[in-house]
């Protein structure tokens, strides 16, 4: 049976309708995570009592255990709880962005931590040593500097967020995935529709590598200018 690339070129249109799906999912998952990221990384650096132990084992659990585990555990055993218990009723798109954001939150932290870390102590002893607070010292000193640092395992994670979206079809989230499983089980013609798939996610990672290019460039000669 040979390969059918007008129907694949046909399930293009369609494909694109629901990565928009895959992208809205990205890109909040990608704020939301970077946010929890950032209060996570300043937590473990600051060394905050308490927090600072639960944050650790947070980074662990999210990073030590698989993704597709994490969403069967969120989606068909915490959600059937709460909704029991509260009414709650939380739908599959907004169960895969939760876990995501959480997921993804983890590996950034890291990344912030080790950028931060990075940076030499006596930065933060100078400004404070000329009275800013510990937060102060952080936005104005330490964080632009580890952001610079950062800019490509975080593009990495960001990278890695798209394609993790391929995974959210298997608690009932039509994506991209989902579409190209109805198409291939209804047409017989998986391997075109899953082509089609990779082509469109192999794109969006490509144009975000093309803008971490730039990014590192503009950010290089920021620092060259100084």
């Amino acid at each position: 049976m040979s390969f059918d690339f007008e129907f694949m070129v046909g399930l293009i249109p369609t494909m694109l309708k629901y990565g928009g799906v895959t992208l809205k999912l990205s890109v909040l998952a990608i704020i939301f995570g970077l946010i929890l990221a950032f209060i996570i990384a300043i937590v473990i650096d600051a060394k905050v009592p308490i927090l600072n132990k639960v944050f650790k084992v947070y980074i662990s659990f999210f990073r030590g255990t698989p993704l597709m585990s994490q969403l069967f555990c969120f989606y068909f055993g915490v959600l059937p709880l709460l909704n029991h218990d509260t009414m709650l009723r939380i739908s599959s798109f907004y169960a895969a962005l939760i876990i995501l954001s959480l997921a993804s939150s983890a590996y950034m932290a890291e990344s912030l931590r080790a950028a931060i870390t990075s940076i030499h102590k006596g930065q933060m002893e100078a400004s404070q040593s000329i009275g800013m607070t510990y937060m102060q010292s952080m936005y104005h000193i330490i964080l632009p500097q580890a952001i610079r640092v950062a800019i490509p395992t975080l593009f990495s994670s960001f990278i890695n967020i798209v394609k993790d979206t391929s995974l959210v079809f298997a608690i009932g989230v039509k994506e991209m995935m989902a579409q190209a499983q109805l198409e291939g089980s209804s047409s017989y013609k998986y391997l075109e529709a899953f082509v089609c798939v990779l082509l469109i996610y192999c794109m969006i990672t490509s144009i975000m590598t093309f803008v971490q290019s730039r990014l590192e460039k503009k950010m290089g000669k920021m620092v060259g200018d100084k």
